[in-house]
């Protein structure tokens, strides 16, 4: 099996920053795209950003400039660097990953993280 474990969530002020990172674990063989979700109360989950193995990023136009996506593939880890936090950015957030595993190494599987709450108020 995989788990998807995500830290770094909390509580900041308008402006601030934080670092959320996700590790995954487990019987891996590949890890292809890693990316982060969100969610706030009452909206759909929302793709914030992703990131191919070979770094490739993309990002959601509103977070677009203040958020940075990286990944360190021989810890199997995932970050998001979040900056410039607005309230609007309020929402749990989810990691999420295509991983394959040492018993079927051509068969990829999307797992999610169980996510981590970010507020941002004053």
């Amino acid at each position: 099996q995989v788990q998807l474990m995500e830290s770094g969530g909390g509580l900041v002020q308008p402006g601030g920053s934080l670092r959320l990172s996700c590790a995954a674990s487990g019987s891996i063989f590949r890890i292809n795209d890693m990316g982060w979700y969100r969610q706030a109360p009452g909206k759909q989950r929302e793709l914030v950003a992703i990131i191919t193995p070979g770094s490739i990023t993309n990002y959601a136009g509103s977070v677009k400039g203040r958020f940075t996506i990286s990944r360190d593939n021989a810890k199997n880890t995932v970050y998001l660097q979040m900056n410039s936090l607005k309230p609007e950015d309020t929402a749990v957030y989810y990691c999420n990953a295509d991983v394959a595993q040492r018993a079927t190494p051509g068969y990829f599987i999307n797992y999610w993280g169980q996510g981590t709450q970010v507020t941002v108020s004053s």
